[in-house]
């Protein structure tokens, strides 16, 4: 029986990424011990057998978040970060505790082939390859996927990026994708597979999301984006909305999340106290447990031995046991004794047995 994914909890931004390039764990290693020593990041810690980075901060002075990131060996990195109270769009962007954000970083590419986080990505002109494109993106990747259309060629301020307008928090976590003025009826031909149109002159978020009744495609399409070097105010409105939106784990976040929880490492000298305080409290009510479970035992030893002693004076032949019955082991042994205990036969007037 197939179960839904979890959902994705209020704490919690996830990203994944591909780094093009060698040395990442070179690139990773020097940023965190910078913006430890400028106090950006409390503390970070690298597990280098398993090519883990964990790293510490606060957010509104003292908002704990907790993040780990995992590179793999072909380059890609999974990125999860999750903070002691519902995530704000307006904090610090976790790849920023990771990664450098000099233009020229390598970390900055989707898992999608040929896509990046902090630039324009053109639209293929060949229609098949864009409704692929379009496809893989909805279904393989972990970003918000914008696609914006070009009324005319915008000039110079036009050509720049629009992630970089969205809060600190989002402009990791989104593709933009511009379409040139003649693409309009291809692309919105290749986004009929995903119920959503884009507006000549606008823009459409490209929804991975079955929508609710309530919230229809329409509330993410926007009618006019000014592409003039302006923030866009609808379109910045539009991706924080759906950023949001109840979602679910993307696949494989749920592993990083429970590797984030259960095997951290970078812990406080208050945290390790705790730790340890609890891990001494499980090993005494284990030793108890087994106190217990070894005198109970050893009750039913006694009480075996009993019963094959009257088995030997009375010189009966023990039964064969009983069919198993429900309980617990010990529960069972006490019944299968009680019915092997042997009923002397009753005594006559003058006493004889």
């Amino acid at each position: 029986m197939q179960t839904s994914p979890a959902a994705l909890p209020p704490t919690v931004w996830p990203a994944r990424g591909r780094h093009v390039g060698s040395a990442a764990a070179d690139v990773l290693r020097v940023n965190l011990r910078q913006l430890k020593d400028g106090a950006v990041v409390d503390d970070f810690l690298e597990l280098k057998e398993e090519q883990v980075f964990e790293a510490r901060w606060r957010v509104d002075g003292e908002v704990t978040v907790r993040a780990r990131l995992t590179l793999g060996s072909d380059g890609e990195w999974v990125l999860v970060a999750e903070a002691e109270q519902p995530w704000k769009v307006a904090w610090a962007s976790p790849v920023g505790m990771f990664w450098p954000l000099e233009p020229d970083a390598g970390w900055d590419h989707d898992t999608v082939a040929g896509l990046r986080f902090r630039d324009v990505n053109r639209l293929p002109e060949d229609d098949k390859e864009l409704r692929r494109l379009l496809r893989d993106c909805v279904r393989d990747s972990w970003a918000l996927h914008i696609v914006v259309h070009e009324a005319m060629t915008p000039d110079e301020g036009g050509r720049r990026p629009l992630t970089g307008h969205l809060p600190p928090s989002l402009r990791h976590r989104v593709v933009e994708h511009r379409a040139a003025p003649h693409q309009l009826r291809a692309v919105n031909w290749a986004l009929k597979e995903f119920d959503v149109q884009v507006p000549r002159g606008g823009a459409v978020v490209l929804s991975p999301l079955p929508l609710d009744r309530d919230t229809g495609a329409d509330d993410f399409s926007v009618r006019s984006v000014f592409l003039d070097g302006t923030p866009p105010t609808e379109l910045i409105d539009a991706v924080t909305r759906f950023a949001g939106l109840p979602r679910p784990l993307p696949e494989g976040a749920e592993e990083a999340l429970t590797a984030l929880r259960e095997q951290w490492r970078l812990t406080t000298a208050e945290e390790e106290l705790v730790r340890q305080r609890e891990l001494v409290a499980m090993y005494a009510e284990a030793l108890e447990a087994m106190t217990n479970s070894r005198d109970l035992y050893r009750e039913a030893a006694e009480r075996a031995n009993e019963a094959l002693a009257a088995y030997r004076e009375a010189g009966a032949e023990a039964p064969r046991p009983p069919a198993e019955q429900p309980g617990s082991p010990l529960q069972q042994l006490t019944r299968t004794l009680e019915r092997f205990k042997p009923r002397r036969p009753p005594r006559d007037e003058n006493g004889a047995g």
